[in-house]
């Protein structure tokens, strides 16, 4: 096998590597293309081309996630990662911590890590890499890692997601939940969600964004089922698809272009967490991206009243 097919080979777990470590699609592809280059310039054969790889990946993603944090910190209302929706890495052995990993709210507790804590609990608590190769990587000792290791599980720990495990069970919910949006069944809405269910908007200043951040169930289903069928009415449809590996999906104009993505945290039969990317800049891996604004004006422009279904 020459490079290139090696290269090949190893390019689903590179990606998923970088994604987890940066949150971002377009970043991680960057990186893993970068990773190629380096791979490819290499005079000297590498003794295991996966260690190579890896550990290429891996600090090119740290260099990365430092410049990028610093955006981040200025980034205009709520950030959430890029979504993703099919992860190209699978190991039957791991699956259960690949998808817990991946899930937005998982990505969103390892922005509270260190760019070198986040990458060294990516690598070896989700990818389970050893501690040798886990310090290869990161250029730290094995002692160091391990220790880094020790403070990134606590921090996870603190605020890890619990989901519902039943897959079957969370689909039949997203599906009520996108049912009820089209017919703007207040109702409905409020018994699909949990009391305290949070509804986070990213649009990033790019987009009109639905919600900043609107917590409680009455007030989120109201929202819900005021804007949905608004938006139905102009053409807007919404697909199922899994993002992150969990329950959602994509929203679409008359043309068929991505406007927003939504993405649903389940637990105990309710909806916990609802979260929806409408930053143009993070949709574009997705397919062609629908004008935002003209949506919102279109929306606007439509006199007819909304009539949302009410509590009986």
């Amino acid at each position: 096998m020459n490079r290139a097919e090696e290269f090949q080979r190893l390019r689903p777990l590179l990606f998923s590597i970088a994604y987890r470590i940066l949150g971002s699609v377009s970043e991680a592809e960057d990186a893993v293309q970068e990773t190629w280059v380096r791979y490819a310039s290499t005079p000297a054969e590498p003794r295991s081309a996966r260690a190579f790889l890896s550990a290429a990946v891996t600090r090119i993603s740290i260099d990365v996630l430092r410049s990028a944090r610093v955006r981040r910190e200025e980034y205009t209302g709520t950030w959430l990662p890029e979504p993703l929706l099919n992860d190209p890495y699978e190991d039957p052995e791991r699956s259960a911590e690949l998808a817990d990993s991946v899930s937005m709210a998982a990505l969103l507790l390892l922005e509270r890590l260190s760019p070198l804590e986040r990458a060294v609990f990516v690598l070896r608590e989700v990818f389970d890499f050893g501690f040798s190769e886990v310090a290869a990587a990161v250029g730290r000792s094995e002692a160091a890692c391990r220790q880094l290791v020790v403070r990134a599980r606590r921090h996870m720990a603190a605020g890890r997601p619990r989901f519902q495990a039943d897959r079957a069970e969370r689909e039949e919910l997203a599906s009520r939940f996108l049912d009820a949006l089209r017919e703007g069944d207040v109702a409905a809405l409020r018994n699909l969600l949990a009391a305290d269910v949070s509804l986070v908007g990213d649009s990033g200043g790019r987009a009109p964004r639905l919600a900043g951040s609107v917590t409680g169930a009455a007030r989120v289903a109201r929202l819900l089922a005021a804007a949905f069928p608004r938006m139905a009415r102009i053409g807007v449809t919404g697909e199922p698809h899994d993002i992150n590996g969990q329950p959602g999906a994509i929203f679409r104009d008359p043309d068929g272009k991505v406007l927003h993505a939504l993405a649903l945290d389940v637990l105990d039969g309710q909806i916990q967490t609802i979260r929806t990317v409408i930053n143009p800049d993070k949709l574009g891996h997705v397919g062609p991206v629908a004008d935002a604004w003209a949506i919102d004006r279109a929306v606007r422009q439509d006199t007819r009243p909304a009539t949302p279904r009410r509590d009986s």
